[in-house]
């Protein structure tokens, strides 16, 4: 692993946000890394095609990135903001529907927040 894919792993996995390319892009400039935005993408889709991030992606939203310890995803339909959950494993239960064995699954529940459910009223 490359010195820059390891800052860039540690500082997804130090975060306790869903941060894009660019937020990590910023928030490595902030501590002095001398790093260019292609070099964050290219790291980024390395970390995560051998597992080491999860992708959280959202229709008409950048990509984010997440700690690749199981958990899902809470979605503000009104705001964007995302929020790790953690539901009970589906996996059996998917296997069972499916009659067949899956690899994994990323579920995106989407809701409103309690505070755009505070603005609305």
């Amino acid at each position: 692993m490359t010195d820059n894919a390891k800052i860039i792993l540690e500082t997804i996995n130090n975060s306790n946000d869903h941060l894009t390319a660019e937020e990590i892009f910023f928030k490595l400039k902030e501590q002095s890394y001398k790093i260019v935005l292609p070099t964050v993408y290219n790291n980024l889709n390395t970390l995560y095609r051998e597992g080491l991030i999860r992708k959280v992606s959202i229709e008409g939203q950048p990509d984010r990135y997440d700690k690749s310890i199981k958990h899902d995803h809470l979605i503000c339909q009104k705001c964007g903001k995302i929020s790790d959950f953690n539901f009970d494993d589906l996996t059996n239960l998917i296997n069972e529907q499916l009659n067949d064995s899956i690899i994994s699954y990323d579920l995106k529940v989407n809701y409103i927040c309690d505070e755009c459910k505070k603005n609305s009223n």
